[in-house]
């Protein structure tokens, strides 16, 4: 994010939110630096914007910047849960807001998902104080990491954008090159991506893929990633 350009929308328009994942972006991998986060809860403070912290992916980064809640409490609702971190099956979110926000979301809760089943709530508060979250995201960061150098590997030449220790790969292809030709050709391979226009927030969407690296074997993986620089191969020129 442009602290700059959001203070000159701000003077334009009224903007009411922020929405931003500081810490292991989806898909692009980046994590803001700590002056960038103070410039942008400056802007969110000077302008009156409640700020919304998605830190779903923030496990994955040892020794990031504090998060933009620790920054401005009285501003930022932070948004987090232990489906990616722990388990897939576990639908248990966590929700750190200031005191005038939390009625609100409470009743945003009811009025949606009602609440989380008590016994996926008691399984995760056990597991948070026995240490269990701990030693699973640390076994997260291992495998992330290995599969981003396998990943490396593979695609060896190919421009990438991530993090080396995230589940996703984006990668920008070339001016020649099609990003819906490319998802339609590893569908009938039976590799399944997603292109940038679920992520952009431009007219212009850019041609680029977003592979995930996660839930399948190493071996999987490694075929898939082979098929995935074949088909590229085979439409750049």
């Amino acid at each position: 994010p442009d602290p700059d350009a959001l203070a000159a929308l701000c003077r334009r328009r009224r903007v009411k939110a922020l929405y931003a994942m500081p810490t292991m972006h989806n898909p692009l991998g980046w994590v803001m630096s700590a002056s960038r986060r103070r410039a942008l809860v400056a802007v969110a403070r000077q302008h009156g914007l409640l700020v919304i912290e998605d830190a779903a992916y923030a496990f994955l980064v040892e020794k990031a910047p504090p998060p933009l809640a620790a920054l401005a409490p009285e501003t930022t609702v932070y948004v987090s849960g232990y489906s990616k971190s722990v388990a897939t099956g576990l639908r248990v979110g966590c929700v750190a807001a200031p005191p005038q926000w939390v009625g609100a979301i409470e009743r945003a809760i009811r009025a949606t998902t009602w609440n989380t089943p008590g016994v996926m709530t008691a399984i995760t508060c056990g597991w948070l104080d026995d240490g269990t979250v701990d030693r699973l995201e640390a076994g997260k960061r291992r495998d992330a990491r290995a599969r981003q150098q396998l990943a490396a590997q593979v695609l060896g030449a190919l421009r990438r954008v991530s993090h080396p220790a995230s589940y996703f790969v984006w990668l920008p292809l070339a001016e020649e090159v099609r990003a819906d030709q490319v998802a339609a050709a590893l569908m009938r391979e039976r590799v399944s991506v997603s292109t940038a226009e679920p992520f952009a927030t431009s007219a212009r969407v850019p041609h680029a893929i977003r592979l995930a690296l996660g839930s399948v074997d190493f071996d999987t993986l490694r075929e898939a990633l082979e098929t995935v620089a074949a088909v590229i191969a085979e439409r750049t020129y």
